[in-house]
């Protein structure tokens, strides 16, 4: 007869796990990849090493599973804006607002996300993290393109394009290294706003 985990085994399990991915988003918030090692997260989620590799077959696997958990998170937030209501530029301007500002709020965790260099695995969660707060901009669009708020327009196209200003705008800020005269980022954010919102609303090329 093969061996049925029980319901008591399972949420021990599931416990382990959840601390493992919890202990290495905040070593990976406050040092980057390079800082979330195997060992340093055993010890703070007081787990084997053994433990996390019997969750995760390897440091890449644990990585890209920590892009996927903070990517659903952040893309949520989006979703909830794109889905709200109102205009569509000021759903646009919001949601690039709100994401933007929770990024320079943990530039540590940010940067990781979006640019730090990674394992294969990791760039693989990074690009689907990209796709789906593309397909929520995109529902932004094409809201605004419907209701002759914003200017005719592949959306598609003009979510991935969207997408890259603005992950590419926080680039440099969020370097581990870089200079913070704007402490808070509101004038990055309104220019990077700015240029989106300049973007999607001008008329389209003859």
């Amino acid at each position: 007869m093969p061996y049925r985990r029980t319901d008591k085994v399972e949420a021990r399990l599931a416990d382990a796990r959840g601390r493992i991915l919890r202990t290495a988003c905040q070593l990976v918030a406050d040092g980057g990849f390079r800082e979330a090692q195997i060992a340093a997260v055993a010890g703070l989620a007081e787990v084997g090493i053994g433990t996390i590799y019997r969750h995760f077959p390897s440091k890449a696997d644990l990585f890209a599973e920590v892009v996927s958990a903070v990517s659903a998170r952040e893309v949520n937030v989006v979703t909830r804006i794109a889905d709200s209501g109102g205009p569509a530029p000021q759903r646009l301007a919001d949601a690039l607002r709100v994401f933007a500002t929770r990024a320079l709020q943990n530039r540590g965790l940010a940067n990781a996300m979006i640019v730090e260099p990674a394992e294969p695995a990791v760039d693989e969660a990074r690009l689907r993290y990209r796709h789906a707060l593309g397909r929520a901009l995109a529902g932004i669009l094409a809201d605004g393109v419907e209701r002759g708020e914003l200017a005719t327009q592949d959306v598609e196209v003009a979510s991935a394009c969207v997408v890259g200003a603005l992950l590419e705008g926080l680039v440099g800020p969020l370097a581990p290294k870089a200079r913070h005269e704007d402490r808070d980022g509101s004038r990055l954010i309104d220019a990077i706003v700015a240029f989106c919102l300049r973007a999607v609303s001008g008329p389209a090329p003859a």
